[in-house]
């Protein structure tokens, strides 16, 4: 009688490389005009990386108010089934399941910019939850906050693929966030259900592939914050990429400080900027301590 043999381990087939298609025209032109703003900004001293310095001085209340601005007012007013450029007054949503970040590139987005993207997306993750306390991270498998890096031409064409991430989400809904504008250089939408209305359940951002690295990095850094419900931008946040002026470009210290407040337990979801502002200005204190 024969001894048992062990089991042959049969390695894996190798996955097939992402194809990588040529760019259209329009594509390449976009990538020329957004290297060009990026050399601009850079130019006048702006897209800054340095999170703020002593330059950028804020007290407690400016921290106050900066949150009350940009995490519990809204941007973007959802107005007869559309998202409109309107401000309005919200209330405080954050996630209270794991943030699991997936990300996807276009066929035409080249495999370097893909392995260093995926690099960067996963640091800023792991910084994300260790800074607000969420359970933030990056996955291989099904996520739950989608981060789509594409050019113009698939943006134009993601529109089915993005009702099969978000199931419900209403067609008008996915054509608005198929047709940015060029002015738009990137977007996030989060969601959450009727049932529980402030808790997000899943979100998506859409990056154009045709940005320079550092445009594409400041993308993820502002949309994947704003979409853990710092949903807002305001001109007196200071240092802050929430603010259009296009000074900072990378999380600052001050936007930690947001992320802290918003995921403290101390601070119930649905809260009003009324409601909200005592609670704010006690973990603030808590926070800056002695700093003025």
């Amino acid at each position: 009688m024969s001894s048992p043999r062990p089991a042959q381990r049969v390695a894996p087939a190798p996955k097939p490389a992402p194809k990588v298609v040529e760019r259209s025209d329009r594509s390449k032109e976009l990538s020329a005009y957004y290297a060009q703003v990026q050399r601009s900004l850079l130019s006048q001293g702006l897209m800054r990386t340095d999170g703020g310095g002593i330059d950028t001085p804020f007290s407690k209340r400016q921290l106050v108010n900066n949150f009350i601005q940009v995490g519990v007012f809204n941007e973007f007013t959802l107005v007869d089934g559309l998202y409109t450029n309107q401000r309005s007054e919200g209330r405080v949503q954050r996630w209270e399941k794991p943030v699991n970040i997936s990300m996807q590139f276009g066929p035409a987005v080249p495999k370097d910019i893909r392995a260093k993207d995926q690099k960067t997306v996963a640091d800023y993750a792991n910084r994300l939850s260790r800074v607000s306390g969420a359970k933030v991270g990056v996955t291989r498998g099904k996520g739950n906050f989608h981060v789509a890096v594409l050019t113009v031409d698939e943006i134009e064409a993601f529109g089915p693929e993005l009702m099969k991430l978000i199931p419900g989400l209403d067609a008008g809904i996915a054509a608005q966030i198929t047709s940015m504008p060029r002015p738009i250089y990137c977007a996030v939408y989060a969601f959450s259900d009727a049932s529980t209305p402030d808790s997000f359940h899943s979100a998506v951002a859409i990056v154009r592939a045709e940005h320079p690295d550092l445009l594409r990095e400041s993308c993820y850094h502002e949309e994947i914050a704003q979409g853990l419900g710092l949903s807002n931008d305001s001109p007196a946040a200071r240092p802050s990429i929430f603010n259009d002026d296009d000074e900072f470009a990378l999380l600052t210290r001050h936007d930690e400080l947001l992320l802290q407040i918003l995921y403290d337990d101390r601070l119930p979801l649905g809260t009003s900027p009324d409601e909200a502002r005592p609670i704010i200005e006690v973990i603030a204190a808590e926070l800056l301590g002695g700093e003025s």
